[in-house]
């Protein structure tokens, strides 16, 4: 299945949650969009709010559904609780920290840059959106790539920096410096609904 790439705004408000991390897509009309949005009383079944979480977060990383499942499988793997592993996980794409470090305003540009091959993972060129950084790996942007505009507008409105990384905004570089705690990753999801999802 391929990667949405539709109106962020209308999964956002279909959702619930801002996908673009302003909560502009919100403010207007808080509910579904369609034209029995602010009516619908539609209660789902447990299936239907396994399945809307699973699509939260899946929409809120910007990944396809192969490797959101990918990703699951391999936090199941992995010794502790199977849904903040895969929480984790997902938090350690490139793209989702070029997103956390401020290079880029939504994690759909990030990916862009990343894509572009304006990123470095310890000085070499990464391209691929889903590689996955380990801690202790400093991120960069190319020489190249150091007056690109999106990357000096989104370092201007950006004030703030995860304590899992750190940003020296004169070298346009940031340190993975450990994997981050479920405590410091997005509050709005509930997990737990997802593995159970997976788990039917």
């Amino acid at each position: 299945m391929a990667r949405y790439t539709g109106p962020s705004w209308k999964i956002s408000r279909r959702l619930g949650i801002s996908l673009t991390g302003t909560g502009k897509e919100l403010e207007k009309r808080p509910y579904a969009p369609g034209q029995h949005g602010p009516n619908q009383r539609k209660k789902l079944s447990e299936y239907g709010l396994q399945l809307q979480e699973k699509q939260k977060l899946r929409h809120m990383y910007g990944v396809n559904e192969r490797q959101f499942l990918n990703l699951f499988n391999a936090a199941g793997k992995m010794t502790g609780v199977h849904g903040e592993n895969f929480m984790i996980l997902l938090e350690s794409r490139l793209d989702n920290l070029v997103y956390r470090l401020g290079l880029a305003r939504t994690r759909r540009q990030a990916r862009q840059l990343v894509n572009h091959g304006h990123i470095t993972v310890n000085g070499k060129r990464v391209d691929i959106p889903s590689y996955r950084v380990k801690a202790g790996e400093v991120i960069g942007v190319r020489e190249k790539s150091r007056n690109l505009d999106i990357i000096k507008e989104a370092i201007e409105v950006n004030n703030f920096v995860p304590d899992f990384l750190t940003f020296d905004a004169e070298k346009l570089e940031g340190t993975f410096t450990r994997l981050p705690e479920r405590s410091e990753l997005p509050a709005e999801i509930n997990e737990s609904l997802i593995v159970e999802f997976y788990s039917r």
